[in-house]
Formats: C-alpha cells, sequence, structure tokens
C-alpha cells in the first residue's frame, strides 16, 4: 500500500510503499475511503507525543472507509461494511472501559501514534468489536472522517464535559478545526455564541492548546464558569489560578468520545441538525500531505483538510 512516512521528528514525510497492514486477532483493516488533517498529528511529529516510539512512523488518526479484513474472534464485523472509530481505542475490559469511560481506556491505542495511522491505504485498528462505529448511509466519507478526533471531541467537550445548556454564553478560543466545531455544536444545541460576553461566559474552551488561549479561556469565563480543555499543549502551561480561586472555577479536560456514545451524534448528522461535512475546506491527496503538515506548525487555515488516498 501507499502510505506517509517519516523516519524522524521534525523530518518531512515521504509517500512511499509499505507492507500491507494484518488484523489482530482482535482487530480489522480497514481501507481508507479519507482521513482528517488534525493538528494533533502536527504535535505527533513533532515529537510532542509520547506515544510515537518506533520509526518509521505513519501518522493520521481521523477516518472512514471499509472493512478490508478482520480478526479470527471479532464478531460483530465483516468485511464490506462502512465504519469509523474514535481516535482513542478502547480495550472493553479496562476498569475506565467497565465505567463506560472508554475514551480514557486504561490500555488504549491510537492510530497514528502508538501505531501507524490513516494517511495510507489501509490502517489496521485494535479491539474492532468495541471500537468500530457503523456508518449511517446519509454521512459522506468526508463528513465522516471529521467525526473521529476533532468533532467528536468537540461533541463530548462542550455537551457533556462542558455541560452547556441552552441560553448559557460559550466562548471558543482557537477556531481550527475543533474550534469551529464547537461553534457548530453550540448552536444546534441552543447556546449563544460569543467571544466576549457583558458578564463572561459559562463555559469556555482552549481549543487550539496554546498558554494563551487557555488563559484568555480561564479569564473570560464568569463566577463559577466552566473551562474546558481541549488543545493538546505541549509544554506545562502557566494558569491564572487566583481566578480559579476567587470566582470557583472548574477546570476541566476532555479526551475524544467513546465508540458507544457516536449513535447519538450521527443521529444528529444524519438529520442535518449538525453538518461536520460543512466544514471541511479543501480535499487533498496522499502526496500534499507532507506539505500539508508543515503548515500546520505555520498557523494553517480554518476548517478542514480531508486526505483521500488513491484507490488500492
Amino acid at each position: 500500500m501507499r502510505a506517509v512516512v517519516y523516519e524522524a521528528f521534525g523530518e518531512r514525510p515521504s509517500v512511499r510503499t509499505v507492507p500491507d497492514p494484518a488484523p489482530a486477532r482482535r482487530g480489522a483493516v480497514v481501507r481508507v475511503a479519507a482521513s482528517g488533517l488534525c493538528r494533533s498529528d502536527w504535535h505527533g511529529w513533532m515529537g510532542h507525543d509520547p506515544d510515537i516510539r518506533r520509526f518509521p512512523h505513519v501518522p493520521g488518526h481521523e477516518l472512514a472507509g471499509t472493512i478490508e479484513a478482520v480478526g479470527a474472534e471479532v464478531r460483530r464485523w465483516r468485511p464490506g461494511r462502512r465504519a469509523t472509530v474514535p481516535f482513542a481505542c478502547a480495550c472493553g475490559e479496562c476498569e475506565q472501559c467497565a465505567a463506560g469511560q472508554g475514551q480514557i481506556c486504561d490500555r488504549q491505542t491510537q492510530p497514528g501514534f502508538t501505531h501507524w495511522g490513516s494517511f495510507a491505504e489501509l490502517v489496521a485498528l485494535d479491539w474492532a468489536d468495541v471500537n468500530l462505529v457503523a456508518l449511517p448511509d446519509g454521512v459522506g466519507d468526508a463528513a465522516a472522517a471529521s467525526l473521529g478526533c476533532r468533532f467528536a471531541t468537540a461533541y463530548r467537550a462542550v455537551l457533556q464535559v462542558g455541560r452547556l445548556r441552552p441560553g448559557e454564553w460559550l466562548a471558543v478560543h482557537g477556531c481550527g478545526g475543533v474550534g469551529l466545531s464547537a461553534v457548530m455544536i453550540a448552536a444546534a444545541a441552543g447556546a449563544d455564541v460569543r467571544e466576549l460576553t457583558g458578564g463572561g461566559a459559562h463555559v469556555s474552551l482552549d481549543a487550539i492548546g496554546s498558554e494563551a488561549a487557555c488563559a484568555a479561556s480561564v479569564a473570560g469565563l464568569r463566577k463559577r464558569g466552566r473551562h474546558v480543555q481541549v488543545g493538546l499543549l505541549p509544554d506545562p502551561p502557566r494558569v491564572p489560578m487566583g481566578l480559579v480561586i476567587g470566582r470557583e472555577l472548574e477546570l476541566l479536560g476532555s479526551h475524544g468520545m467513546a465508540a458507544a456514545a457516536y449513535p447519538e451524534m450521527l443521529a444528529l448528522v444524519e438529520a442535518g441538525r449538525l453538518r461536520p461535512g460543512d466544514l471541511v475546506t479543501r480535499e487533498i491527496g496522499l502526496d500534499a500531505v507532507p506539505a500539508a503538515l508543515a503548515a500546520l506548525g505555520e498557523g494553517g487555515a480554518p476548517g478542514v483538510t480531508v486526505v483521500r488516498p488513491a484507490p488500492g
């Protein structure tokens, strides 16, 4: 198969032919129809994520496609079905999974980080029965590819972790893929969406991952407001803890969304109440990924870039 590969952190990737993956006994191999290009891929490439430990490495963690093969112990899935997957794949057996919190599974794996990812024609995924999510016919590949990280992460961060309610104010700091998704989700949920509010926001997100955005998010909250950290921070940030104490603010982290929580979100997408496809601003092939990945470190462009591997 063709894949985007790099041999060291920060070294420009190249597109080359590599061996096809085989499914693990409880895993699956998916033929990638589309894959989102995310700032987390840039963080990984730059060496900010400790889960990337071996080279060569294939990035990419937001994907949609068709199941190509399954392992001998997979029971719920067969080749030929369209599917997507959360970026954090759960084991289904640990204490966190038993509590319904697969997004923080103790044994989680992540395509594009713990193992080769989806900037390729094929990608191997772990624990298929727990993690694969069937795609409705009404949800296209490009829209589905953006769900696994940015859109599902924003959905859970705004509605489940941030507990945003109709009529509350939301402030979003960093309007890239996650931030724009958060604005769309909040508007659909009946929130007021503004960068600045008279009395401060009820909920505020750092969706980009910078010390300045984190501090601004906290400072912009009204008393007893809720800050949700979504963006990855390569270095420990300084947080205005005096405001946290004086205003009794909540500091919350949000790490994706478990596969079991996808049906509610997918139903809203299929019904047209949420339109992740509207955020896709361009589609590129594998050969354009190295330059696009590097551009993320220069600020990139708002919206979502979708990678479509050439047919294999």
